[in-house]
């Protein structure tokens, strides 16, 4: 029995230990397991300057902390200073602890262009400076800001007063907190929808908040979201690209920069950077705002939206998203054009060449005398479906054409079918399903001359069926030993691996794809396409032939509702070639992913561990009259079935209109599961596992608390003398003047303030106390040496007085043992308590760090989320640090207790 209980702590630290573990690995491949980075840095060819415009005087005095700057460069910039601008305005909003010098990046490139077109069209580029705020961690000043960005547009746009082109609008780009900032715009009351048209934001939690930290943030997302889906109509003529950062970006996941679905469906884009043609690139939550690849998207649009009319960007919304979608959704390889021609000439000099066969190949160098190749579809349409040409001539020129009722050798005008092409890393191709282009007689390929230039042309027709392949995904719980295989032997251009069953956030794989070839040609690299298809998040990958390549697997949003379509893996793949694809549950990608989507409910779980095992040290003291370890209770009394049921009942009724408008009017925080379940995010298993890594992480934290104020016990001990262990009073005058000071405190600077005072009061108590018994344990192994040699001694000189020093040694011993032991089971009890309270503490830090950095504008932190709780807290606190063992022992609340 002995030895069964000593095994116990044993293997309950072991199990313990392999739950830490299995977090950390997870943490670590969200924070460091992630593609390279793909992206180039953006340079500035002057010197960047900001100058600062002067705001109205009201506006000054009631946002003192923040100003508003207008970018500029060299020249430029002089020409600037007299503020006679006129360009087109773009207000760029950093966001979280962001700085307003990180418009450099767009205002530099926008400036290069627009000497390109020698200044026929240009920006300016106007920055606003919140003082680096922790927006993303406190919610207090998210509305200020928004209130401040309404009184710079309206100083902007009377800068341009009486200017020829006068704007009437502001396009914006926010990154972070500042795109939600820019949303929150349309839910001032007196805020014109008008004053924008544009709406890009980078890297922007659109969803939900991060962290939900406080009560404000939360509501200032319910308030800009419920907004923007109520007021979705009016809203149509405002155009929003928002741009997420992929993989790379751990601090927003790109699920959650996704805009709500239910708002504007016509008017407004989501797309992760890894998606965007020319990028094909995932950033991490800075590098977006540099990324040059998504810069130079981003500048390419802004001149593609100008109105050549009105020199500003145009009022048409259609033509706004058509640009948006051109550039960074699924790009032709063509500039821009707002109505393309619907037949072109195609004239020339050039060779007319007749192609019957299934499978063309042209390589192109050095060639003086261009050709136009012709497909006749008639004899194809009956064994054919499609027909999938690529060329790896990157230039923007129309190269591949649709005739109607060709009779004569030539087609002298067709369709240009260049506009349905995509361009891709290494080539540009077009596929078409030829029932959808039942008038097309002919498809021709055009080559135009070409010195130095080196190129392939190829073209297939094929049947749909025999490119698309099914391959299962392997099931969560394979744990990567099993895996789907399939081989197959090109003889095309294309391939479409259908992942079957692949939808849901929590899968993870690792794609293995070797390639091989029959001969040792050159041959143009491959391209491996994971496309997601209800949602932008595409990844590309190039790979040279032949190769062993290994693509990551995971989504950044679930398959929605009602929603049929399979992801598909495709391979443009190279003619004569092999082609092998093995796919495998990834352990470790899972894990990344329940870190990724579900961190943010962790600490939830972890005191729910701790507070279960403080009810079961309460419970033991009472009835056994020790309390003990928290190791130990923790193991007894955290069983995921006495939080799991109530999880479950919460998530349901959550479901319920009348039950949620119950829960806010008792204004409770909003439950986790349920809010991560209204974004697909959640799963039957998900609250189990949480569990037990809160169990985990709660049993590791408290091993290493519990040794950290052993280590600081003993600097003590070593430094200063012990003070004498003795029993105080529960309430005193002093205590209560102390509580009422914190409250103070608490009322008139900042709540968390007065609670890391009490905590950092509380934390010294503990240590003090722990010193205290360590000192007396000493004492009393101490005195116990000496009771042995004085009895022996006496036992020489004088047998008479043997039995009164005994006595008076047992009972000096027996009132110091149970002085310790009660001392002992009070520094348990207490240590837990700190330990639980470390973690509220740590979810208060926010809003004081908020206030230490703004303290010099002002003294009280207003709105401050902690207020009414740090007053509580302190209360309890202040009652707790000064309670012992025996009081709750000898508590009236017992039977309470027991229960």
């Amino acid at each position: 029995m002995g030895r069964a209980g000593r095994r116990l702590p044993a293997l309950a630290a072991l199990f313990y230990g392999a739950l830490a573990a299995l977090v950390l690995l997870g943490v670590r491949e969200v924070l460091l397991v992630y593609e390279e980075n793909r992206c180039s840095m953006t340079y500035m060819y002057e010197y960047p300057e900001y100058l600062k415009i002067k705001l109205p005087k009201k506006t000054a005095r009631r946002y003192p902390a923040y100003e508003l700057y207008l970018y500029g460069e060299g020249n430029y910039a002089k020409e600037n200073k007299n503020l006679l601008l006129t360009g087109i305005p773009v207000l760029f909003l950093p966001g979280n602890a962001g700085s307003y010098k990180q418009v450099r990046s767009l205002g530099s490139i926008a400036l290069r262009k627009a000497e390109d077109v020698d200044f026929k069209y240009h920006f300016n580029f106007f920055s606003v400076n919140f003082n680096e705020e922790l927006v993303a961690l406190y919610g207090g000043s998210l509305q200020r800001q928004t209130k401040f960005v309404h009184e710079c547009i309206k100083v902007i746009l009377k800068l341009y007063k009486d200017r020829e082109f006068a704007p009437s609008s502001v396009a914006i780009v926010g990154h972070s907190m500042g795109g939600l900032v820019a949303r929150a715009l349309l839910t001032l009351k007196n805020f014109k929808p008008e004053l924008i048209n544009l709406l890009i934001t980078q890297a922007t939690p659109h969803v939900a908040p991060v962290m939900p930290l406080d009560r404000y943030l939360t509501d200032f997302y319910t308030s800009v979201n419920n907004h923007w889906i109520l007021k979705a109509q009016e809203l149509r003529n405002l155009t929003t690209l928002s741009v997420a950062g992929g993989f790379r970006d751990y601090q927003v996941r790109s699920g959650l920069a996704f805009l709500p679905r239910s708002s504007q469906h016509d008017s407004a884009l989501s797309v992760v950077s890894s998606a965007v043609p020319r990028a094909w690139a995932s950033t991490d939550h800075l590098s977006i705002v540099w990324c040059k690849e998504l810069i130079l998207a981003t500048i390419r649009a802004f001149f593609d939206l100008i109105d050549e009319n009105t020199r500003q960007i145009t009022e048409d919304p259609k033509k706004r998203m058509s640009v948006l979608n051109h550039h960074f959704v699924r790009h032709p390889a063509k500039i821009f054009e707002e109505n393309p021609e619907a037949f072109t000439e195609l004239i020339g000099t050039f060779t007319w060449i007749t192609v019957k066969a299934s499978k063309w190949t042209y390589s192109v160098y050095n060639d003086s005398d261009g050709k136009y190749f012709t497909f006749p579809l008639a004899s194809h349409r009956k064994s054919y479906s499609h027909v999938h040409c690529e060329s790896t001539l990157l230039d923007t020129s129309s190269w591949i054409f649709g005739c109607m009722n060709r009779n004569s050798p030539m087609c002298l005008e067709a369709t240009d079918l260049s506009w349905k092409a995509e361009l891709l890393p290494t080539t540009k191709v077009v596929m078409l399903k030829l029932q959808d282009h039942p008038s097309l007689s002919h498809i021709v390929v055009r080559v135009p001359p070409t010195v130095g230039n080196k190129y392939t042309l190829e073209c297939e027709f094929f049947e749909e069926d025999s490119r698309t392949v099914q391959l299962p995904v392997t099931h969560l719980f394979s744990f990567g030993l099993s895996s789907s295989k399939i081989l197959l032997n090109s003889t095309g251009l294309l391939y479409n691996v259908q992942l079957q069953h692949f939808n849901r956030i929590y899968q993870a794989f690792k794609i293995y794809i070797e390639s091989h070839c029959q001969s040792l040609k050159e041959r143009k690299p491959s391209v491996y396409r994971l496309h997601i298809p209800w949602s932008h998040e595409d990844s590309i990958i190039v790979a040279k032939i032949p190769s062993s390549t290994e693509i990551s697997a995971k989504l950044h949003s679930a398959q929605p509702q009602n929603d049929n379509r399979v992801p598909e893996l495709n391979i443009y793949s190279s003619s004569d070639c092999q082609y092998e694809v093995i796919l495998k549950t990834s352990l470790l990608q899972v894990l990344g992913q329940i870190i990724r989507f579900h961190a943010g409910a962790l600490p939830a779980y972890i005191v729910s561990n701790i507070l279960l095992a403080y009810g079961g040290q309460l419970s033991t003291l009472v009835s056994t009259g020790q309390c003990s370890d928290f190791s130990l209770e923790l193991v007894r009394t955290a069983k995921p079935y006495k939080i799991e049921p109530l999880i479950s009942i919460v998530v349901f009724l959550q479901g319920f209109n009348w039950f949620r408008e119950i829960w806010e009017s008792l204004s409770l925080p909003e439950v986790d599961a349920a809010v991560l379940s209204s974004q697909d995010a959640w799963f039957p298993l998900v609250s189990l596992i949480l569990f037990l890594f809160g169990t985990g992480i709660a049993y590791w934290s408290g091993v290493f608390f519990s040794a950290s104020l052993r280590l600081f016990s003993s600097l003590w001990l070593t430094l200063m003398r012990p003070p004498v262990l003795q029993k105080d009073k529960l309430i005193t005058p002093r205590r209560l003047c102390g509580a009422l000071s914190l409250a103070l405190v608490s009322w008139t600077t900042c709540g968390a303030l007065a609670v890391v005072i009490v905590y950092l009061q509380y934390l010294f108590k503990v240590i003090k106390l722990h010193v205290n018994v360590k000192a007396e344990q000493n004492m009393l192994n101490g005195d116990s040496g000496c009771s042995k040699e004085t009895s022996q001694d006496s036992r020489i000189h004088t047998v008479k007085n043997q039995s009164s020093v005994d006595s008076i040694s047992e009972a000096t011993q027996s009132f110091s043992n149970s002085t310790i032991a009660e001392a002992v089971n009070s520094l348990k009890m207490h240590v837990t308590i700190l330990n639980l309270f470390t973690w509220i503490v740590l979810l208060n830090l926010p809003s004081l760090i908020y206030w230490l950095k703004n303290l010099r504008y002002s003294v009280k932190l207003d709105p401050d989320p902690c207020r009414s709780t740090a007053i509580i807290i302190t209360c309890i606190l202040e009652i707790l640090m000064n309670s012992s063992s025996s009081e709750v022992k000898s508590s009236r609340h017992k039977s309470i207790i027991k229960l």
